[in-house]
């Protein structure tokens, strides 16, 4: 049950997604600059994806970090306020880099910054979400405003920004919203009421994260995030290169592409995690996973008009929509309420600290050997693979589990229990 009435609980999720949409605006923010950029310092494909990686390595590390002495002191909103003051910060500071050196250590501290933004934020959401919408509120929260702002709006605010003003500019009016946010968050947000959260720790056994990583599902989770989250970074780091180097599109038709991920994303944050409340989360998170081998193969082999292509993208993109499944939603309906934020740090920050540190300068060092088709290969493979991996796990949602308790007992008695009945000896 949510620990506030409706109204609460609606407007709670409206500013969280927005909130978490302008992280990823800031977080983006870098790759569809990177066309920009990655000439007047130049960097190398290798040095693109390093960039990536950097980021992620942070924003796994401190991620987890953060999520843990959440749960820790139970303290959630706090955290929230100085992370998004410190991010919004550090977007001003890559505006002011000089070198790659100096733009890899300000987006290094930018993950470090974002990095325990989205378990905390989803830890919140599931103590104050009412059991039939959790599911639909963790993927509201974490996919619509994060895509339609950080995917969708983003592109086509700051190429357009950076075509008049510069990429310097951009970055500098890029850190804007994080400092309203941070008002807002710190105005209207309520840390969860004390004996809810005090009653589930109270109830809930010790776990160290050893012992989580030996719980199936959360295994499996982490897996699966080790796999999607290189998934999405890829597109997200050379998509934008591909269209201007490979496809020779200007920057404005790149801005308008890059922006269907964030459509596409909006889209399905609703659609997917609904549908996962109503049928189940590993259906949901293994077929949609499949979808996502759309996405890379519509930029290798789709010919004729872009539209096609975009189309292709689109439903490909759909794939977004398993994130807060793997990544909040299964975990939280796995592990104690005590545990919440450490759960989905762990599940985030193994994903971003294996997956998505290596995958991206791997992917960089094949396309400057290779050529740019090469991290579209690899991001085939590692939707197929979480796919696959999604098979294996233990469905979790309410909806399904009650179902099933509710299922009337048989209707005779079985013919061992008849027997055993009818051997034991009657009272006089």
């Amino acid at each position: 049950m949510p620990a506030r009435g409706r109204g609460y609980e609606t407007g709670l999720m409206l500013l969280l997604s927005f909130a978490f949409g302008f992280v990823f605006f800031d977080r983006n923010s870098m790759n569809y600059l990177t066309p920009f950029v990655a000439p007047e310092l130049g960097m190398s494909n290798t040095q693109i994806g390093l960039l990536s990686s950097g980021f992620s390595f942070a924003w796994a590390v401190v991620g987890y970090l953060g999520g843990a002495m959440s749960d820790a002191t139970g303290r959630r909103k706090s955290f929230l306020v100085v992370t998004f003051f410190i991010f919004s910060v550090c977007s001003v500071l890559s505006g002011l880099a000089t070198s790659f050196v100096v733009l890899l250590a300000c987006r290094i501290l930018m993950g470090m910054s974002e990095g325990p933004i989205m378990p905390v934020t989803q830890s919140l959401v599931a103590l104050e979400s009412g059991e039939s919408r959790r599911g639909l509120n963790m993927g509201f929260v974490q996919n619509f405003g994060s895509n339609l702002i950080g995917s969708t709006v983003a592109p086509l605010v700051l190429v357009k920004l950076a075509n008049l003003y510069g990429w310097r500019t951009a970055f500098y009016i890029a850190g804007i919203p994080g400092l309203i946010l941070c008002l807002l968050i710190w105005r209207f947000v309520r840390e969860p009421r004390i004996e809810t959260v005090a009653s589930a720790t109270d109830r809930a056994p010790k776990l160290r994260p050893l012992e989580m990583l030996g719980m199936p599902n959360l295994a499996l989770c982490i897996l699966i995030s080790i796999f999607m989250v290189p998934w999405m970074i890829l597109a997200w780091v050379f998509m934008p290169v591909y269209y201007v180097s490979v496809r020779h599109l200007p920057t404005s038709e790149m801005s308008v592409l890059m922006s269907v991920l964030g459509v596409s994303a909006a889209v399905f944050s609703f659609i997917v995690p609904g549908i996962s409340d109503r049928i189940g989360r590993k259906p949901v998170v293994a077929i949609f996973s499949f979808v996502g081998v759309l996405t890379p193969l519509a930029l290798l082999y789709a010919t004729g008009p872009v539209w096609v292509m975009a189309a292709l993208v689109f439903l490909g993109w759909s794939a977004s929509g398993v994130f807060p499944l793997f990544m909040a939603t299964i975990p939280a309906e796995t592990v104690p309420p005590r545990y919440l934020a450490t759960s989905m740090g762990l599940v985030m920050g193994l994903g971003e600290l294996i997956g998505g540190v290596g995958t991206p300068v791997a992917a960089g060092w094949a396309a400057d050997r290779y050529g740019l088709r090469a991290p579209f290969y690899i991001e085939c493979v590692l939707a197929l693979v979480a796919g696959v991996l999604a098979l294996l796990l233990t469905e979790t949602a309410p909806a399904r589990i009650n179902g099933r308790r509710r299922q009337p007992p048989p209707a005779f008695e079985p013919p061992a229990v008849a027997a055993t009945a009818a051997e034991s000896p009657r009272s006089p």
